[in-house]
């Protein structure tokens, strides 16, 4: 009887820590991004596949995109062609993505993992100085627009550029929500609100195809993503005070502490 004890205690003490995890992955993913930092290795941790983790930490966290469209459906319709181009982007990006994640072996994958952790750690870290610069450049652009010289969005390189970007997602994904802001403020794009709304609707959709494609070649363990998508979806909705009370800087230092942790972890691991 004891050696049963154990291990249903330690089943026990796995299932904890995704639910916890994952609750707070939600919060993250609300107030700066980054949840998959720690939903990604909790799947992982529970025996799943790498490949498969990937696959369903995907599809769990996913549902709560779709709620953020609904959020700037206004700047949306304000955008509704860049919006349709975007969109497109972001299905032969993430279709690309996953496919390609589909048929990379379990073990070049998983020595893939801290990699992959590294640079979205560093995605996040780089955010802060490339947003003021990114603020500098669209400043100069106002001025020049003033002076009759206006800047206008390159629409093929930034259509192949969100494909790019969509690609990621469909593959990994970490940090790919501050990659699009900044390729849409790169190519001329000044009103955050319309950067926010595209960047929604490319993520939701480079997700959504991926999601529709993981779930079609059956490589969701649906019994952990379940439990990660519920515990997620509460991590985000009980976010909003915490999101006004802790500055930014601070989230998103705390968001890079973890990716390089966890990297760290998967290095070590190795």
């Amino acid at each position: 009887m004891l050696p049963s004890s154990g291990v249903v205690s330690t089943l026990n003490w796995q299932w904890v820590w995704l639910t916890v995890a994952c609750l707070l992955a939600g919060v993250l993913n609300a107030v700066a991004g980054g949840g998959s930092f720690l939903s990604f290795p909790a799947i992982l941790s529970m025996g799943v596949l790498p490949v498969q983790a990937n696959a369903t930490n995907t599809v769990a966290i996913w549902p709560g995109q779709v709620t953020a469209i609904a959020a700037y459906r206004d700047d949306v319709r304000r955008n509704l062609r860049e919006a349709w181009s975007m969109a497109l982007a972001g299905l032969i990006g993430g279709t690309a993505g996953a496919a390609v994640l589909l048929n990379t072996p379990q073990q070049t994958f998983m020595r893939l993992v801290p990699w992959l952790l590294l640079g979205a750690a560093l995605i996040f870290a780089a955010s802060g100085p490339v947003t003021r610069w990114l603020a500098r450049l669209n400043l100069s652009r106002l001025e020049k627009a003033r002076a009759g010289h206006a800047h206008a969005a390159r629409r093929l390189p930034l259509f192949f550029a969100i494909v790019v970007v969509s690609f990621y997602v469909g593959y990994f994904g970490a940090g790919a929500g501050f990659l699009y802001m900044t390729v849409l403020a790169f190519f001329g794009y000044q009103d955050i609100h319309s950067i926010n709304a595209l960047k929604v609707v490319s993520n939701t959709l480079a997700n959504g195809v991926a999601f529709i494609i993981f779930v079609a070649d059956g490589q969701v363990v649906w019994r952990y993503c379940l439990a990660a998508m519920i515990a997620a979806a509460i991590g985000g909705y009980s976010s909003a005070s915490l999101a006004r009370r802790v500055p930014q800087p601070v989230l998103r230092a705390l968001v890079v502490a973890i990716g390089l942790g966890m990297a760290a972890w998967f290095f070590w691991k190795q």
